[in-house]
């Protein structure tokens, strides 16, 4: 389809601005964690380019391109947003943020808060001054998320909140962690759940690292012990958290879905192959790996339907459930087939040729992180296909 006139000339504009601003080294798509950005108060820069760069886009709201410019945001429509990214992935260039602010909480923010919050909570998000980590699983609740058991005793203007987290990614890292919370110990566990905000430095809350059996882990448990939390802290209303949290499933799901279709900057498997090992002579590898190759394309492609079709800040719904379990299994795949390709040198937990052990073991969290793979057949069967329970 031919762009518009406005359009072309909003692409060139991108272009040109990117040519200006984005620094030379930071043109390599490298998505690895040592060279993202999370930002946050103790955030350390790598370097001057990377603060340079989510400066330089902050100011422009580039780092949340579709947000209004009122929060932080660029103000861009779903086709100059499209625009924006494709200019990016034209150069290679990182991402300036990443923050689970920006993927999951700011959608809520959007969709629940008060005004007052949303002029409080989401600028300092897009200029990734704060960094924030989900309190969702608990170790009795899980794939049951509504069967959380952290409590929220009222107490007048605050509540004092006490329980455990699990799988709280980052959250030693974090300033502040958005969690759901009982605060109605008698209610149906799905209406007793509120949506709260609270601060990681108070000397109630702690957190202790997990280390997974690929060699690190992001993942924390985290602790309350009479936490407090203003009244004011509440995304929503009390004992309705469930609603919010369920909007923001659909937008975790659909981030880890764009996540999982790409190769962290390499724009092709079997171009990366080819690069660390050769010609692949052998022919049902070489197979496997072009199918993987059209199974890539065809996800993006339906991603960006989805974004297309998605009203303003909606996300995609019910669909993320079956967006998140084609990623999460076709991931799995491509891992499989980097350490085949690899051979044994793929085993090398510390060399840089064939596959990478350590991502290979990881992707099998994919299969439990956002929504278990049986809980997303699930919804794809009752609310997609309307298939009886």
């Amino acid at each position: 389809m031919t762009e518009t006139t406005e359009l072309a000339e909003f692409r060139q504009d991108i272009r040109d601005w990117l040519a200006e601003n984005c620094p030379p080294d930071l043109r390599d798509g490298n998505l690895e964690d040592d060279n993202v950005c999370w930002g946050g108060r103790d955030w350390v820069f790598q370097s001057d380019s990377q603060r340079d760069w989510l400066h330089r886009c902050a100011e422009r709201g580039y780092t949340v391109p579709t947000w209004p410019r009122a929060y932080g945001g660029a103000g861009m429509d779903r086709a100059r947003e499209k625009i924006f990214r494709e200019e990016m992935d034209r150069i290679n260039a990182r991402l300036p943020l990443q923050s689970f602010g920006i993927w999951m909480l700011g959608p809520a923010v959007l969709a629940f808060g008060t005004e007052d919050q949303k002029q409080d909570l989401l600028p300092p998000i897009a200029r990734g001054e704060v960094r924030w980590c989900q309190g969702y699983s608990e170790p009795g609740a899980g794939s049951d998320l509504a069967s959380v058991q952290t409590r929220g005793e009222d107490r007048g203007d605050h509540w004092v909140v006490n329980g455990q987290k699990i799988w709280t990614s980052y959250a030693n890292k974090a300033d502040r962690i958005f969690a759901l919370v009982r605060t109605d110990s008698d209610a149906p566990k799905h209406k007793g759940i509120s949506f709260l905000l609270i601060d990681m430095d108070q000397p109630g809350v702690t957190t202790r690292p997990i280390q997974l059996i690929s060699g690190k882990s992001p993942f924390c448990e985290t602790f309350f012990d009479d936490a407090i939390v203003p009244k004011a802290q509440i995304i929503g209303e009390v004992n309705r958290g469930w609603d919010v949290a369920k909007h923001l499933l659909t937008h975790e799901r659909e981030s880890i879905s764009g996540g999982l279709t790409g190769m962290g900057g390499v724009p092709s498997l079997g171009r990366y192959l080819k690069e660390e090992l050769g010609e692949i002579s052998d022919p049902v590898l070489r197979a496997d790996v072009m199918r993987a190759e059209v199974d890539a394309m065809a996800i993006r492609l339906t991603l960006e339907r989805y974004a297309d079709q998605a009203e303003d800040g909606q996300g995609a719904g019910d669909a993320s459930a079956m967006l998140k379990y084609v990623a999460t299994e076709f991931n799995k795949r491509r891992q499989e087939l980097l350490m085949t390709a690899g051979g044994a040198a793929a085993l090398d937990w510390d060399g840089d040729t064939g596959g990478r052990p350590g991502d290979w073991l990881r992707s099998k969290a994919n299969s439990i992180e956002g929504g278990t793979s049986e809980i997303m057949l699930g919804i794809i069967s009752r609310r997609i296909l309307g298939l009886p329970g």
